[in-house]
């Protein structure tokens, strides 16, 4: 047999702070929600924020390693915003294994360039703004405290960076070369109904 205390929601101490969150958490949803349609005013204000970081660098003339790694972290989602979801070569490379292993009714695999298959994303463009914004205001954060301030010979780190941007976009470079993508919508977008 159930007591009436059983049907209802416990109220312990922590009641409050819970509630306080959850109300909190609805207005930055709602908040997000009311800024997703503005993409210019949204990357706008992430130039905004990313130029007030690397100012208190230069100004501060410290936190290099926090700046590295938030570079990486940038590079990180700029490579996932230019890859595709379903990933190619991943693809021909279970089809091979597939026909190594006797494949499936014993055909083989019919060639599909010649449907559409539209762009898809791995990293969708709301997500790397979301994520770099977030990243830039904790790395933000991160230049107020000491403990973040490792003493290190910078000139070393920017070089490192622009290496292995210059490797890794030239690796994705060739990717989109070998599988015929573009991850941008260049040229004219068709429209539909009348518009003139």
């Amino acid at each position: 047999m159930m007591s009436s205390s059983d049907s209802e929601p416990s109220s312990g101490p922590l009641q409050p702070v819970m509630d306080q969150y959850y109300k909190y958490s609805r207005q930055y949803q709602a908040l997000l929600d009311r800024i997703t349609p503005f993409v210019l005013y949204r990357w706008l204000g992430f130039a905004g924020l990313l130029s007030l970081f690397m100012l208190r660098i230069v100004l501060a003339q410290g936190w290099y390693i926090v700046c590295y790694a938030h570079g990486i972290y940038l590079l990180n989602l700029l490579l996932a915003f230019l890859q595709p979801r379903f990933d190619p070569s991943l693809q021909e490379d279970l089809l091979a294994d597939e026909i190594e292993g006797g494949g499936e009714d014993g055909q083989l695999p019919s060639s599909r360039d010649d449907e559409f298959r539209p762009f898809v994303r791995r990293l969708p463009e709301w997500q790397f703004w979301l994520s770099a914004t977030r990243a830039t205001i904790v790395a933000i954060f991160c230049t107020m405290s000491e403990a973040f301030d490792v003493p290190v010979y910078w000139p070393i780190l920017v070089m490192y960076f622009f290496v292995l941007f210059f490797l890794t976009m030239r690796r994705q470079i060739q990717h989109m070369i070998k599988y015929k993508y573009i991850p941008f919508d260049l040229g004219r977008k068709a429209r539909y109904g009348n518009h003139k």
